[in-house]
């Protein structure tokens, strides 16, 4: 593969191919063109990687407005199957930062699983994304094989571009994370999170909350235990972000769970640099 190209795609003879590229990833109804070049004249972007004329992954998001702040909402982003983990999601994701940026945004926002952890490194650890909301059940039953047979909670990253976190790469400085959890592992090796809600300790600068490494393999294996994760975490996340905390990072172990790294928001610089001086 020779060093890949990744260019805004603007016109209605490259939208088909992003569509082709969907099935492909999803199994899934692609979006209409008609809506996706409405977008991408009117604030959208997308972005497509391609290795010489073949497309192996794009990036989409269109404008959003949402208490007087406009932003740039990133709807959808896919990679090819034989060309995952490469560090293309990362290269979509550096390219749509420089072109928001261009274009006057000083935020883009989108959503996943909470429960993938490979997602979750990227977004919040590589690309210093924050999340403080918690969407439950968010798009409602959905049948493809990421999806199917759970309800669709969503993490809603918020990455503030032009932030000192994101500019210079902050990242809070917490001596220890209280980590309240203990986590067993079933006979056929999976894990089981055991908590008591009475014992987070919510007075703590970070906190630390697992997620498995590897919930497809558990949902394949042993579908209620996926369901006992979705709601546990549900319920935790919800609690910490009423009580102000967000998620900022994730300690990736080498054991069967991975942990998100929680601070309270008001550690967090998301002004602009020039601003928070």
């Amino acid at each position: 593969m020779k060093e890949l190209e990744i260019r805004l795609l603007q016109t209605n003879k490259e939208m088909p191919l992003v569509q082709e590229l969907e099935r492909t990833v999803w199994g899934m109804d692609p979006i209409p063109t008609h809506q996706t070049v409405t977008a991408v004249k009117n604030g959208g972007i997308m972005l497509g990687a391609f290795d010489e004329d073949k497309l192996v992954g794009f990036s989409y998001g269109f404008t959003g407005f949402a208490n007087g702040q406009t932003y740039l909402c990133s709807h959808m982003l896919g990679v090819h199957p034989e060309y995952q983990l490469m560090g293309i999601g990362k290269l979509l994701k550096d390219e749509q930062l420089k072109t928001a940026r261009d274009m006057g945004y000083d935020l883009i926002t989108w959503t996943f699983d909470p429960l993938e952890s490979r997602n979750a490194y990227l977004n919040l650890s590589k690309l210093y994304g924050i999340c403080d909301t918690y969407l439950e059940n968010c798009y409602g039953e959905m049948a493809d094989g990421l999806n199917k047979g759970l309800p669709t909670d969503r993490f809603q990253v918020s990455w503030w571009i032009n932030s000192k976190r994101v500019t210079e790469k902050w990242n809070p400085s917490i001596a220890e994370y209280h980590r309240p959890f203990e986590v067993e592992e079933t006979d056929k090796g999976n894990p089981v999170l055991r908590y008591d809600e009475n014992i987070l300790n919510l007075t703590k600068d970070g906190i630390e909350v697992p997620v498995p490494q590897h919930f497809q393999l558990i949902k394949g294996s042993e579908p209620e235990l996926a369901l006992d994760w979705r709601i546990k975490t549900r319920g935790i996340f919800q609690k910490l972000f009423d009580e102000d905390y967000a998620v900022v990072g994730v300690n990736r172990t080498s054991g069967p769970v991975h942990y998100y790294q929680c601070v309270k928001k008001a550690f967090i610089p998301l002004k602009r640099k020039e601003e928070a001086q």
